[in-house]
Parts: C-alpha cells; structure tokens; sequence
C-alpha cells in the first residue's frame, strides 16, 4: 500500500499549518528571504515493539546543531508511512500528541540546514515518493554536484515531475527520491544501488519503505554516519553522540560506498562504489559536536590539541584566554594549558539563540550575534585578552565581538582561531558556496586583523590541524582551507539552482523573492563567480 502522491502532500500540509503560540523565531521574519541549503542531522531506526518515533525525536535533539530551519520524522508500519515536517526546531514541530500518531518499527528524521533549495516548507524532510511497492521516505545530509544531470535523468525515467518536485520541493534529495522509485522491475534496494551509483558529491543517506531501514553513504565519505546497536534493534545516525543519547552502542562507521539495508532478516551490507575516504576536515572544526567520535578519534580531544598547538605557533603577552562559547571553548582550553595563561569565562552565551553560521540570511546572522553573546565587564576589563574562536568565515562574528570587548574595558584583544583561513567554497553542504562570502579571499591575516579590529590575529596551520585529527591528511577533505577539490565540482552551482531553472509542470515557490536575490548579486550565475576572487576585499571598510 503506498500514498497516492498527491494525497501525500495534502496530509502534510494539514499537519504542518497546526497553529503554535510558542512565539517561534523562524524565517517567518522575512518570508522571502531564500536561505541556504542542505548540511543537516539524519537519523533512522528500526526497532520493533519501541516507539521509533520519541526515539528519533531525542536523537534530532542531539543533532539540532546541525540544522535548525526545520525538521521531520517519517515512520512506517508494515503497511504505510506516516511523516510529519514542519519549519522550526525540532521542539517547535513536534510535541506529545504528534509522537502518539506516529507509530511503526522503522523510522528516518531530518533536521535541515539549507544548502541546495530554499529555505521553505516545501523542502522540508524527510521526503516521500511512490515506489512500485509502496513508498520510500528518504533524509540527506550533504550536498550533490551533479544536480543537472540527475534532473535529466529524472526527465528519462518519470516524467517532467515527480513525487515532492511535482509540488516545489527545489532540493537534491527530492531529485534522488523520485529516482528511487523509478525502476519498476526492482525492488527498493536494488534501486538503490543503482541510484546511488550515478550520484554525485556528498551524500549520507537514512531512508526507508514500510519495512526496512536504509542506509547509504557517499564513495568519499565527506559527512559522517554511524551504525548502532539497541537492545532490540539498530539505528543509523550523523554523530555517535545521538547514539549516546537513544541507549546505542556503537558499532561502526558506513563505509565510504556503502549501502546497509536493516529489516528482520537483519542487517545486510552492499557495496555500489570503490571507498576513496575523503571525510570533511570543517567536521572537526565546527559542525560535529564536541562530544563526538569522528574516524575513531574524540572531536573533544582534536579541537584541545588544536588549541595546544594553535599556542605555540602564534604566542601573545596576555592576562586571560577566554572562549567564544561553545564551539571555542575546547581549544581555549588547550591554548590556555600550553600557553601557562590562565582561562576564564569572559562571554556570556544566550542558549536560546541559534548559532549564527548556520541562520539562512546575512540580515539574522548579524541578529543573533548580537542577541548571542554578551561581556562579563568585570572579567575582562583591563585585560590583555587572547580570544579562542573556532573558525572565521564572513567575519561578523569576531568584528563584533572585538567591538563588545573594548567597550567592555578590554585593554587588548588578541584573536586566535583554531582553523586556517577558510578561502575556498564548499560544494559538498557547507554553507560558504562562494568566495564572495568569505573574508579570507583576497585579504592577508593582517588586513583581516585590521577588519575586525582586533590587535593581533593568528590561525592555525593546517598541517598542525590535520595532525591533531589524526586522520591521514590523503584521507580528508581539506577544499574549504586549501582549494583541492576531491570530487569534481559542478559546472553550475548556487543554491537556488532548481528553482532558477523550475521543472516544467511543478510548482515553483517565489519567483519574485529569486529575481531579487538575483539583483542583489546572488552567487548562482555559475562555478567561476563561486571560485574567483575579490569578493572579500570590501571588509576594510565594513562597519
């Protein structure tokens, strides 16, 4: 039994329009505001007689760091899936009685971070589509770089529209969903491997039919995914801290080109790609939590010996090493150990206000800066300060945050970051798709200084961060830092990409709100625009 495609959408859109007087802070700020796209948290479980669904839901509260514009479960039951998704934190789309509907064996969950389609309702996952036996809802993290060609596939095999395509949804992974059911003489898994063989780019997969739970990872590896092990089933996740948080074990990681199927045969694996492991250095840096184990090794540990290593190689006279919270506390940590200056707290972090990185405008990035951290004037006044953050990408951040210091008393400000300069953009699900984006290109670590106004400024080598992963340097992928590509970037790239060039017979959401953005000088017009230079060199005169 499968959902009539159309009957599908209309469920979901009767669940999502539930009205909330939680006063949630969403992109219903600025409705036309296209966001980012796709790096998110993904998690999937099978596991009879427990309630799939509150398990997935703690685990999407694990992975809420990955992603926060919005987030969804879908749940099957031997018979049909049921899903419900929905703008907003994961606390804000679902509550008691939601769970209580959705009731099964085997579930998938998504929490969105956009970087291929709109941030909209549209593009919410975990995304359904018709297979000949029945449905396939399937959640991705990562991003694709040969959306074209996937599209012209789609065109071959089903049609000008397809499943969630045929109703506005502009994301990668609507395009590998509609695939997935196109082989009428195949079953899911077969198709699967078929699919993901032509696929492109970053990819980590959780999807499932009414039975069995699927798990797929790209042939690099650029994003995480582990395995775990319950009592009396298996879940698949982003992170081994959502394992941590549902009572898992650990087991293992997918490999590189691996597909695992899960269903009361038990666990099965296939290969459809050569592993050529590439897994993202950034991981380490920034969008892991610190509670993580990545290839085997402590993100906690990593981001303390960076911060050691990061104190030797850029030194300063200072009184205090104090963190920009949380992502720069564990190398503050190690910088203040290797260092001999003592630590402390001298910023005061808003728990309830998104990471700004992660937002999908410039305008509520630059918001939740403000709103995010605060001084402890009697901290820092009249210190030498070295400030620990983890990255610099646009430069918002730490321009502010310098400003908010001095006007606290702070004597000096020394700002060490415990990732090189971010230079390149990323093609595989970070949200930095141009160097006109980042502050880096075309600015020399002093002009950068001079940008934020800072009195000193020092990063870390790559070669000492890669060392402190103790992960080969041949095994990661460093593109964002160093300009060396794994897999082949797109021809054409930008995030709005699908919904510039709309499928015939689909709808398309806010034409208008694109041609805006194209005014404006959005960086989709192409893969030169996104790698040349300059971009970055109006940040001396920033405010």
């Amino acid at each position: 039994m499968f959902f009539p495609r159309l009957a599908i959408r209309v469920a979901l859109r009767t669940l999502g329009a539930v009205a909330r007087g939680d006063g949630r802070l969403t992109h219903d700020i600025n409705p036309q505001e296209k966001g980012p796209q796709d790096a998110c948290g993904i998690f999937g479980v099978w596991a009879p007689d427990e309630e799939v669904a509150k398990l997935t839901y703690f685990a999407l509260y694990a992975l809420q760091h990955r992603g926060q514009e919005s987030a969804g479960i879908a749940v099957g039951n031997g018979e049909q899936i049921l899903v419900y998704k929905d703008m907003g934190l994961v606390s804000q789309v679902f509550d008691e009685s939601t769970l209580n509907t959705l009731v099964g064996h085997v579930a998938v969950g998504h929490t969105r971070y956009s970087t291929t389609g709109g941030s909209h309702w549209q593009n919410a996952q975990p995304t359904l589509g018709a297979t000949p036996a029945g449905t396939v809802a399937l959640a991705h993290n990562g991003n694709l770089t040969n959306t074209a060609e996937l599209l012209e596939l789609v065109h071959e095999r089903v049609g000008a529209a397809s499943g969630e395509l045929r109703y506005g949804n502009t994301t990668d992974t609507a395009l590998i969903t509609a695939l997935m059911g196109s082989y009428a003489d195949r079953t899911l898994e077969e198709c699967a491997g078929e699919v993901l063989a032509q696929a492109r780019g970053a990819f980590s997969l959780v999807f499932s039919d009414e039975n069995t739970l699927y798990a797929a990872r790209d042939p690099q590896g650029v994003r995480p995914l582990v395995l775990g092990r319950l009592e009396r089933g298996w879940v698949v996740a982003s992170e081994t801290a959502a394992l941590d948080i549902v009572g898992a074990s650990f087991i293992r990681e997918v490999e590189p080109g691996e597909l695992v199927a899960i269903d009361a045969d038990g666990l099965r694996s296939h290969r459809f790609a050569a592993a050529e492991p590439k897994g993202c250095l950034f991981e380490f840096v920034y969008l892991a939590r610190p509670d993580t184990h990545i290839s085997g090794r402590s993100v906690h540990e990593t981001r303390v010996e960076v911060g050691r290593r990061l104190a030797g190689e850029h030194p300063v006279d200072a009184d205090l090493v104090i963190p920009v919270p949380e992502s720069g506390t564990p190398a503050a940590v190690g910088y203040a150990e290797a260092s001999g200056i003592p630590y402390g707290m001298g910023l005061v972090k808003n728990a309830y206000v998104g990471r700004t990185f992660i937002q999908p405008s410039q305008t509520l990035r630059q918001l939740g800066i403000r709103l995010k951290l605060n001084p402890l004037r009697e901290i820092v006044a009249g210190k030498r300060l070295v400030v620990v953050d983890d990255s610099i990408v646009r430069g918002n951040t730490q321009r502010a945050l310098v400003r908010m210091l001095r006007e606290a008393g702070a004597a000096e400000v020394h700002v060490r970051i415990s990732s090189p300069p971010v230079s390149w953009p990323c093609f595989y699900g970070i949200d930095f798709a141009s160097r006109a984006e980042l502050i880096a290109t075309g600015l020399s670590t002093d002009e950068i200084c001079r940008s934020i106004g800072a009195d000193s400024l020092g990063y870390v080598s790559l070669d000492a961060l890669i060392e402190a992963s103790t992960v080969p340097k041949n095994d990661l992928c460093r593109a964002c830092f160093d300009g060396v590509y794994p897999i082949e970037p797109p021809a054409r790239a930008g995030k709005d990409l699908l919904e510039q060039d709309p499928i015939p017979g689909c709808e398309t959401p806010d034409r208008d709100g694109l041609a805006r953005a194209a005014s404006l000088g959005d960086p989709a017009d192409g893969l030169n625009s996104l790698l040349s230079a300059g971009g970055a060199a109006d940040a001396l005169r920033r405010p």
